[in-house]
């Protein structure tokens, strides 16, 4: 039987609340799949073949692209609480009542949305380089859709921090994503990039001070958070306040790492997602 992978796993499609998706599907089938949610502006190529193919040594990964990103069709939501909406209908349309889900980023805010909205559907959750809602430096004002124009550029700058060693890892990155050669997804359109930067924006405004922390109250999965402890992209003291109001929560911080620690230190993260998922229970 053919063991398919992030490489060769072919790009389907769902009708989903009246959206046709695009998503792959790799890994060991199991009862409870792993959602995995991605970052700004990425489609389905931008995800990193090192950590997908580590997790579905052990899990039925599932990624997919959102509305109007790659190869899926409609409208890209601008509120998080949309896009929630959208993976909530993907998982319908495959009948899937139950995930685990990783959130990267804009993904980690999606996972929190669903993880308070959709208690009796998400059972763990991991936050990759992500904030709580109406958390510290979240006005997003550096970022820019033209900065997708320069893939390398932006990764190495927003991904990897300054160091040697980081950097290094960034361009190992750079060449991972090649890896797939057939059936490439669509590139990612600016329409679709500023869609998702205002559901940013949206997420990243001040809440009242009684208010700040109130969806995190609602969040009682296992949830473990990784960081890198130079991200410039969602500063540090984000993965703080989440494992600070987040009930069954742990945090990892990983040295010298930017907003892709998972990636620069992917063979540590992967041992650590094992670690947590053997320690979380059913």
């Amino acid at each position: 039987m053919t063991v398919l992978t992030h490489e060769s796993a072919p790009t389907l499609f769902i009708e989903a609340g009246g959206t046709r998706l695009a998503y792959r599907r790799f890994g060991p089938a199991g009862d409870v799949p792993l959602l995995l949610l991605n970052y700004f502006a990425a489609n389905l190529d931008h995800w990193d073949p090192k950590v997908t193919n580590g997790l579905a040594a052990e899990h039925d990964v599932i990624i997919f692209d959102y509305p109007g990103i790659g190869g899926s069709s409609g409208e890209t939501p601008s509120t998080i609480a949309a896009l929630a909406k959208a993976c909530v209908a993907l998982c319908r349309a495959l009948a899937i009542t139950r995930f685990d889900v990783v959130g990267y980023s804009i993904g980690g805010m999606i996972a929190q949305q669903l993880g308070s909205d959709y208690p009796s559907m998400v059972r763990r959750i991991i936050l990759l380089g992500t904030a709580p809602r109406g958390g510290e430096g979240l006005g997003f004002t550096e970022l820019s859709v033209d900065e997708l124009d320069n893939l390398e550029s932006l990764v190495l700058y927003a991904l990897f921090s300054p160091s040697d060693a980081s950097q290094a890892a960034g361009r190992a990155y750079l060449e991972r994503l090649k890896r797939r050669v057939a059936d490439r997804d669509e590139a990612v359109s600016k329409h679709s990039a500023n869609a998702e930067l205002a559901a940013l924006r949206e997420w990243g405004q001040a809440v009242p001070s009684n208010e700040r922390f109130t969806m995190l109250q609602k969040i009682n999965q296992p949830t473990l958070i990784v960081h890198g402890t130079k991200d410039i992209v969602v500063m540090p003291i984000n993965a703080l306040l989440l494992v600070q109001h987040l009930s069954n929560a742990q945090l990892i911080m990983y040295p010298d790492a930017n907003h892709a620690a998972q990636s620069q230190h992917a063979e540590i993260f992967l041992r650590h997602v094992q670690l947590f998922f053997q320690g979380a229970g059913a």
